[in-house]
């Protein structure tokens, strides 16, 4: 190969690599833009904003996000979160009195309660603590297009409204309870042998739990994320809504699967990444 050759050839060569980062930045990004998950004006939601093409605002703000916490210290909610949480009662799983069920369920927490404040019916999609525009903060949450987007519909789904029983168990110990982390160290040996060990790791001093989908041994947003919950001095991982659920990624759906898995559900891999079956 002549060098005149040589260079085109890597020219085009580099071009082949920028154009491809770019289709996968855009396949990245079109995880949420555009999804039923998009209420702005691009969006694909039950109903969506005339007002603004804005995908981030109607779940998250950079400034003034809630951020509660519950009476053991665990933040309620989803990283800056820019949503009222729901006050609501909910019936649970435990309520139907399987023999099976052997992990202790803990008050309705964690990430669960960000999916619930729109999947639980109980207020309008656009209810936001930061509204899009300037003056128009409101620290307890106000609807952006006044009546135009309303609450969630369809029952049982998306729409769970309060009757969790029917629902995949959450705000529950994971593997039955029995893992734990305290003075710096993982401990404990789940009670129940028919789950995955999950692998384990601290960041800033915080306990991480998952179960390693992809055996990448690495936590990956393909993995199934335990969510850590102290409850009565014992801090251990729970199972929420978001430890299957990526609400960012729409492109797990599929004739094999749905929208917003974590992984593809082909082969029930969603389900088994966590059941010995």
């Amino acid at each position: 190969m002549n060098t005149t050759v040589a260079k085109n050839f890597s020219k085009l060569a580099l071009a082949g690599l920028m154009g491809a980062a770019v289709v996968m930045g855009l396949n990245a990004y079109a995880g949420i833009k555009g999804s039923k998950h998009d209420l702005g004006s691009g969006g694909t939601a039950q109903a969506t904003s005339s007002n603004t093409t804005e995908v981030c605002v109607f779940c998250h703000t950079p400034h003034g996000a809630n951020n509660p916490t519950d009476s053991d210290g665990n933040v309620q909610g989803a990283p800056l979160w820019n949503k009222s949480l729901p006050s609501s009662t909910y019936t649970r799983y435990s309520s139907l009195k399987t023999s099976t069920l052997d992990g202790t369920e803990a008050a309705v927490g964690s990430v669960s309660l960000a999916c619930l404040s729109c999947h639980d019916g109980s207020q309008a999609m656009d209810v936001m603590i930061n509204r899009p525009g300037s003056g128009l903060y409101s620290a307890g949450g106000a609807e952006f297009d006044s009546g135009a987007i309303g609450a969630m519909t369809g029952s049982p789904l998306p729409n769970l409204g309060t009757d969790l029983s029917n629902d995949h168990p959450i705000s529950i110990q994971y593997a039955g309870g029995g893992l734990s982390y305290s003075g710096g160290s993982f401990g404990g040996t789940k009670k129940d042998s028919d789950f995955a060990t999950p692998k384990t790791d601290a960041v800033n001093g915080n306990p991480i739990w998952y179960v390693d989908a992809n055996t990448s041994n690495t936590r990956d947003k393909n993995d199934m994320i335990l969510y850590t919950r102290t409850v009565g001095g014992t801090t251990q991982p729970y199972v929420e809504c978001a430890s299957c659920h990526d609400p960012h990624n729409e492109t797990t759906a599929g004739t094999s699967s749905v929208a917003f898995l974590r992984t593809s559900n082909a082969n029930s891999a969603v389900c088994l990444a966590c059941h010995n079956k």
